[in-house]
């Protein structure tokens, strides 16, 4: 059975303001003040849209601000980094890994080079290279990155930003997958104090911290404390998201699994079938995270003997991962 893990979205540096969708095939003929202008206003749309979920939408107005950013300010410029960056989290949401570490890696070079290797921004790459190689299954190359990146954090912005809580929780996140549970919950516990003071224990990024240090009681069989952060994640992501979120499908895969390792069938169906239709609405019916549920629904029916269901899932899972191979 598979978790659907939401390690915090990779770090971005922007933040939300309009809602407008830009069309601007005449970009490039504005002047340079106006460039720049237009540059960050297209930020601020994919901002709002990404927060959205609508990452397909957010994709095409991410090409159009880097094709601004490189035509604006030069090929070498932090702005392009910046739009490298965000493109390639926008990739990465989708599954697109491929399309992804080459941006990741270009806005790492970029901002080396302009801003030394101890600039916060460079720990932000390398955090999200490593996320790359993590959801890659790709362990010996995301630990190091992880590990770089977090004492740039820490000495650039104090031990108590919620940058350096992001960097404490990817890494608990790679320890966990890894077995290392002794090393992983210890930086859960610190990390989470630290985002709760600024944003409250009611932001997404509060529940998403929340949700993978369930994902390490399950794993442990603290079955009691893992359905408690659960539920709590739940109602925090429904309430601050929406319902219709692809994030709430991630509660609700998860909290599944946990019903149908105690053997609450019914609980464990719904939930399968909201979280998949949510996710084929948000994300469309081909993304690596429909195939994960689509293989704990197919495991769910095996288990209570329904085979025809369950190679009927089995069997759009194989398609969707044949994808991506």
């Amino acid at each position: 059975m598979k978790a659907l893990v939401n390690n915090v979205r990779p770090m971005v540096s922007y933040g939300v303001k309009i809602t407008l969708m830009m069309v601007l095939v005449v970009s490039f003929a504005l002047p340079a003040c106006a460039q720049e202008k237009l540059w960050k206003e297209l930020h601020d749309t994919v901002a709002t849209i990404y927060q959205q979920g609508r990452y397909s939408e957010a994709t095409n107005v991410a090409k159009e601000a880097l094709k601004v950013a490189e035509e604006t300010f030069g090929p070498d410029h932090t702005n392009v980094a910046t739009s490298m960056n965000i493109l390639a989290i926008l990739y990465f949401h989708q599954g697109k890994y491929e399309e992804a570490e080459p941006l990741y890696k270009r806005s790492l070079e970029i901002r080396e080079k302009v801003l030394g290797k101890e600039h916060p921004d460079v720990a932000q790459s390398l955090n999200n290279l490593a996320e790359l190689y993590r959801t890659q299954g790709k362990y010996s190359e995301a630990e190091p990155l992880y590990k770089r990146a977090f004492p740039i954090l820490e000495k650039a912005l104090g031990k108590e930003h919620p940058g350096v809580a992001l960097a404490l929780n990817n890494l608990a996140v790679l320890y966990r997958v890894q077995g290392k549970y002794s090393e992983a919950e210890p930086l859960y516990k610190r990390a989470l104090p630290i985002l709760e003071k600024p944003l409250g224990k009611d932001h997404p990024d509060v529940a998403t911290f929340l949700n993978n240090l369930a994902l390490l009681y399950e794993v442990q069989r603290k079955d009691a404390e893992a359905e408690s952060l659960y539920k709590q994640v739940l109602r925090i992501m429904e309430k601050a998201l929406g319902k219709d979120h692809p994030d709430v499908a991630q509660s609700l895969n998860n909290l599944a699994l946990l019903y149908q390792a105690q053997g609450k069938y019914n609980e464990t169906e719904s939930l399968h079938k909201r979280a998949l239709e949510l996710l084929e609405k948000a994300l469309g019916k081909d993304h690596p995270k429909v195939a994960t549920v689509l293989e704990n629904m197919s495991g769910f029916y095996t288990e209570i003997g329904k085979e025809d269901e369950a190679e009927k899932f089995a069997k759009r899972a194989r398609k969707i991962r044949s994808k991506y191979q």
